[in-house]
């Protein structure tokens, strides 16, 4: 019995066609077949968040997720929102607050947050039930915290301005 299946799937905007196993991590297929090394393999139980990335507009943790549940699904990668304007404002934040330090969880993170300032209402506007899929041991989380609050802040600004 032959177990490999042909998946296609979208990659921060790229079509890619896969013949493998459908069961095989997603985490896995965007490292080692899509050489998108960004996306960290923590946990690989689904506990940590450092695999997060967005399945059609989400954050999803794909270390326990199949590949074949993406197919046709658009996936970004920790790569792919990476020249966004609100990840640049983030990443600027994160870098002044302290946000960042050990850098592990980060990608995870920086995807979450990313979609959180998007859309906070999927969230219900709150950053930390944004956050309940990602660990960070280094930070306690304030500093992320604040850097989030800095981010709103200036788009907030930046929107009033243009009113």
């Amino acid at each position: 019995m032959d177990s490999k299946q042909n998946i296609t799937l979208r990659i921060n905007g790229q079509e890619k066609s896969w013949n493998g196993d459908p069961t095989r991590p997603l985490v896995s297929y965007i490292r080692e077949e899509a050489g998108l090394t960004g996306t960290k393999i923590g946990c690989q139980t689904g506990e940590c968040g450092a695999c997060t990335v967005m399945v059609d507009g989400k954050p999803t943790i794909s270390c326990i997720l199949p590949v074949a549940a993406v197919a046709g699904a658009e996936v970004e990668t920790i790569e792919g929102v990476a020249e966004t304007e609100t990840f640049q404002h983030l990443s600027e934040a994160m870098m002044e607050t302290g946000g960042v330090q050990c850098g592990f969880c980060t990608p995870g993170i920086m995807m979450t947050l990313s979609a959180y300032i998007q859309k906070p209402e999927q969230f219900a506007g709150n950053v930390r039930a944004a956050l309940k899929n990602n660990l960070c041991r280094c930070t306690g989380y304030q500093s992320i915290f604040q850097a989030v609050e800095k981010v709103l802040n200036r788009e907030e600004k930046a929107h009033d301005l243009q009113r």
